[in-house]
């Protein structure tokens, strides 16, 4: 009779966490960056228990596979909600699907090629090698509900939503933007400036189609709200600030 012990499936500290392959293109880290941190305030009054996890060009182990490596995507974003963001008091070095059994809401891919693996709908039966199609892994085995292709070169976005089974291409709104309907954000393209690189980047938007903010742009804002604050006061007589509370000498 096999012990329980012998089937204990491996976890995210028995896994490898890297394929050895390396980002292609110098904009994905400073993208991953940008989308995470404009998110956070959404994510954090979604979840006041902290209970979600973010993954950055990280893998998920969604099949048991010899190498291990066969049986994992690694997105260039994904969100999972209502899982802990860290295990037994450690950051996850992957995301283990038969650990976890919560599919992602969102995953996105940068695309550096011509798009051609970011849309390989290739299943198990056909796949060589036990190479398997990553749009079939999301759509087929993760099912994740939302999967964004970004073509950097491009400018542009694909979003599919999962609709009976099948990934379906999502139509832009007014604004040109995708709705993520479960984070009651959008999804879009933003031309400007991040990290000092001019570029068209992806962002999001509420559902109102107010940009999200990084941290960086919050404080600049209400430094220039500050300012204007500042200035008005400024123009104010000595007796006028007195009458507010205000001592003149606190505005120079």
């Amino acid at each position: 009779m096999t012990s329980l012990s012998a089937l204990t499936l491996p976890d995210h500290t028995q896994l490898p966490d890297s394929d050895g392959t390396f980002v292609k293109n110098l904009q994905e880290h400073p993208q991953s960056i940008l989308i995470t941190d404009s998110i956070k305030p959404v994510l954090e009054q979604l979840h006041p228990d902290g209970q979600y996890c973010i993954g950055q060009d990280s893998g998920i182990y969604w099949r048991l596979t010899d190498p291990p490596e066969k049986g994992a995507e690694a997105p260039d974003w994904f969100y999972v909600p209502n899982v802990p963001p860290t295990l037994d008091g450690k950051m996850r070095r992957s995301y283990v699907l038969w650990k976890e059994y919560v599919a992602p809401l969102i995953v996105l891919e940068f695309v550096s090629g011509d798009g051609t693996e970011e849309r390989d709908t290739t299943p198990p039966s056909r796949g060589e090698g036990g190479n398997v199609g990553k749009f079939w892994v999301y759509e087929q085995a993760i099912r994740v509900p939302y999967y964004g292709i970004y073509e950097v070169a491009k400018a542009q976005i694909e979003v599919y939503h999962l609709i009976d089974f099948n990934y379906r291409l999502m139509a832009p709104n007014d604004r040109g933007h995708y709705p993520i309907s479960p984070l009651g954000v959008e999804l879009g393209i933003w031309q400007g400036s991040y990290q000092n690189a001019e570029l068209p980047w992806l962002r999001w938007w509420d559902a109102k189609g107010n940009l999200l903010l990084t941290g960086e742009e919050r404080a600049e804002v209400e430094r220039r709200k500050r300012e204007r604050i500042v200035e008005k006061l400024r123009s104010l007589s000595v007796e006028e600030l007195n009458n507010l509370g205000i001592d003149p000498e606190m505005l120079d």
